[in-house]
């Protein structure tokens, strides 16, 4: 049996980066699927402090549903770049190729934010800022949970898209039919 996970069904995709001091190195740091939330929000907090530029690319949901996941991923860490208001020599990202990191030479690497600190500061960074955005979004709409599963396919979120329908924040190339039915 295989599982494919191809992200949430609601909300959007976001990419974190961080530059972080050579001599850097806060404790705990690590893939941020790998920490609790009340962990990450402290590291977030220290990253963002010891950083030496960060930033983030963030691409809704209509435009996940336009170009497909991959291609708003690649578009997030490309707006992320520009965001940066220091550049780096190199970016080192988790897992992409074919991007378009304006000009910057880059390593991708399978499991990168399990391997390179900086990419696993870029993680936390990026989860905690989603996670913050689909708070905001729960108490818009807080039939579907979002603050529990942050739009993941848990039971609880496609048993409130059969009871609701969707809604304005649902990437709907990801929504099976039968759960509409």
């Amino acid at each position: 049996m295989t599982k494919l996970d191809a992200g949430p069904l609601a909300g959007p995709v976001v990419v974190g980066l961080a530059i972080m001091p050579k001599d850097s190195m806060i404790e705990g740091v690590n893939d941020s699927k790998k920490i609790s939330e009340k962990k990450r929000e402290k590291l977030y907090e220290l990253i963002t402090n010891e950083a030496i530029a960060y930033g983030v690319g963030i691409v809704d949901h209509k435009v996940i549903d336009e170009i497909n996941i991959l291609n708003a991923t690649k578009k997030a860490l490309t707006d992320g770049i520009k965001s940066l208001k220091i550049k780096p020599d190199v970016i080192m990202v988790d897992a992409l190729t074919k991007i378009d990191t304006c000009g910057i030479p880059y390593i991708s690497m399978i499991k990168g934010d399990s391997k390179v600190y900086s990419i696993a500061c870029a993680s936390i960074i990026a989860k905690v800022t989603r996670d913050r955005m689909m708070y905001e979004y729960d108490k818009i709409y807080p039939e579907y949970g979002f603050a529990k599963h942050k739009g993941y396919g848990t039971a609880f979120h496609i048993n409130a898209i059969k009871e609701n329908g969707l809604c304005l924040i649902h990437r709907k190339t990801f929504i099976k039919d039968s759960w509409l039915n």
